[in-house]
């Protein structure tokens, strides 16, 4: 693995995280999201204006962080995420993510134990650290959030940091899942709701036990779908779709046609 200095450095500016990076980063890419999509926002007053607070979200498109940046950006708090690899190994790009704070992780690999760590000193420099906690976008065919890795709460059990869970939906339709082409027009609707914070403190001083790591997941992964439910209007498939017993792979675009 590359080894990558991350900063630590706390959090500073208006809004709270930012920094140079994050400028030009949100200076380009903000006019692009309001091109294509109109925001429809609810539970702001849900995000804390300061303090490491960790915010855990569904994922059903390759464009949910830039939508869920831009959310957090104009809510006061300019976000850290850990993000795979390859990003980061992107020219210049990559180069700008890293230096906005983003955390890299090699997915499925013997060093993503190192991601925690960095999330942990993260979190006790006063950030706000996003998480997709399915930590790859849903492989469920109707869109709803899948079984998801114990990463999200491990992390927030032995940080001790709430968890606040939010669902986001209609960037899917501006970036099929799974699929890189943008559709411009008619602008979508992005809807994104922010619940309370969870309790998670009956899983306190367990972050070494399966079963309560599991408990914990389930519990903020019911609590991302409430907030799913209300956004669709609709109720989930009684089954979840579960990423460890399926045939599909953990990672990666498994609709990619591989080369003969």
């Amino acid at each position: 693995m590359t080894e990558y200095k991350v900063s630590y450095a706390p959090p500073a500016g208006k809004p709270l995280g930012t920094n140079w990076a994050f400028k030009i980063g949100t200076t380009v890419v903000i006019p692009i999201l309001n091109l294509v999509g109109k925001k429809q926002w609810r539970g702001a007053h849900n995000i804390p204006k300061s303090g490491p607070i960790i915010v855990a979200s569904n994922h059903v498109s390759y464009l949910d962080v830039l939508f869920l940046t831009h959310f957090l950006y104009r809510s006061g708090r300019a976000p850290r995420y850990i993000g795979k690899e390859g990003v980061f190994k992107v020219p210049i790009i990559g180069k700008i993510v890293l230096a906005a704070g983003q955390i890299p992780v090699v997915r499925e690999g013997k060093d993503a134990a190192k991601a925690l760590e960095h999330a942990v000193k993260t979190l006790q420099a006063g950030h706000l650290l996003g998480v997709y906690p399915e930590g790859t976008l849903t492989r469920d065919p109707l869109g709803w959030p899948m079984v998801a890795k114990t990463g999200l709460a491990r992390l927030a059990i032995t940080t001790r940091t709430q968890v606040i869970p939010i669902a986001q939906w209609g960037s899917q339709i501006v970036m099929p899942t799974y699929e890189k082409k943008i559709k411009v027009f008619p602008r979508t609707p992005i809807k994104i709701l922010v619940g309370p914070p969870l309790d998670l403190s009956r899983w306190y001083s367990k972050e070494n036990d399966p079963v309560a790591l599991t408990e914990a997941t389930a519990f903020v992964m019911r609590a991302i779908t409430d907030l799913l439910e209300e956004l669709r209007g609709e109720k989930r498939p009684v089954e979840i779709f579960d990423p460890h017993t399926s045939a599909l792979p953990r990672t990666g675009n498994f609709k990619k046609k591989k080369k003969p």
